[in-house]
């Protein structure tokens, strides 16, 4: 019987878990972030390995978040990643360095181009995406050119604490999946997490060797990916950010900006003064912040800043 692995992924939002927090949560293996798209690199990628390996992680992989639309940027994006995962963490051949799917429109062909790129670079690649996103890609052909497969779906609600060893009637049906991320909070550590389901997982934490390149081979061309709708309580919107559906009020401790969009340089709607109560119905964790989002009248929103996300320090109350 194959044995279960407990595995969490690491990026800038976790990078104040202390070596204590990693023997809490006492997990096998990691997956860090090393880069996004080719403008990006995760800041602590140093010390999230230094700190979790204290903490009694024993072997990592790392992660990229892709925000190509093509071949050609895929195959950009690819080389970033490698070339930044060798300077930032000394990463070696043989290692599983994974693409992080989660946009809209999102081609299998270039999925394809990334999980290639990487593997002849030397490195085994895996391939990661939310079961309500399968549907945009192509597995079938995806398959052959990735190594692992790591599939999202959370039996639980967003946010949630949830322990080690998820409700198996809530796995996601898909085939080929090698690993289950089933939660985003890990024992309340707000840290995603995930349970090995293969011994190809686990023999890929421990490689023993760097895999053979592909033959150089003509990758099938298809039209974009047509996005398909994801549930009401959990969307990524046009920006790549993931949105979670939640209706509460928020009641701001301090001067905080209103804006028409959920990025810091988005139009002004007001600066909201302390005490300002605002009723919300959606939440995302990105960019260094967690956001609100507010209705508004005619099908508009608004869009604030409640949390830092790096410390989890809030910059109001809720109610």
């Amino acid at each position: 019987m194959t044995e279960r692995k407990t595995v969490i992924d690491l990026a800038s939002f976790q990078s104040h878990l202390t070596v204590d927090d990693y023997k809490a949560i006492d997990a096998d293996y990691a997956i860090v972030k090393t880069t996004e798209s080719t403008n990006y690199v995760n800041p602590y990628i140093r010390s999230l390995i230094d700190r979790s390996a204290g903490g009694g992680i024993k072997g990592f992989a790392f992660y990229h978040f892709g925000r190509f639309h093509n071949d050609t940027q895929a195959v950009a994006e690819a080389n970033y990643f490698i070339a930044n995962s060798k300077t930032q963490a000394n990463v070696q051949p043989g290692t599983l360095m994974i693409l992080d799917a989660e946009i809209s429109n999102m081609p299998t062909s270039s999925v394809i181009a990334f999980l290639n790129t990487v593997r002849n670079a030397g490195y085994h690649p895996g391939f990661y995406t939310y079961k309500y996103l399968l549907p945009n890609f192509n597995l079938e052909a995806i398959h052959p050119n990735m190594d692992m497969f790591w599939l999202a779906a959370y039996p639980l609600a967003n946010g949630e604490a949830a322990g080690k060893n998820p409700d198996f009637n809530y796995f996601p049906s898909a085939n080929y999946v090698d690993m289950w991320q089933h939660t985003d909070n890990l024992l309340g550590y707000n840290v995603d997490g995930s349970i090995t389901l293969t011994d190809n997982a686990i023999n890929l934490f421990n490689p023993r060797e760097a895999p053979k390149p592909e033959p150089n081979k003509p990758i099938e061309q298809e039209t974009p990916a047509i996005t398909t709708e994801l549930p009401s309580n959990h969307w990524v919107d046009d920006m790549g950010d993931r949105w979670f559906a939640e209706k509460g009020t928020f009641i701001t401790g301090t001067a905080i900006n209103l804006r028409w969009g959920a990025k810091t340089n988005s139009a002004l709607i007001a600066t909201l003064p302390v005490n300002s109560e605002v009723k919300y119905d959606a939440w995302s964790r990105h960019d260094g912040y967690v956001w609100l989002r507010q209705p508004r009248p005619n099908n508009q929103y608004g869009y604030l800043v409640c949390r830092d996300a790096n410390n989890n320090q809030p910059f109001g109350t809720f109610k």
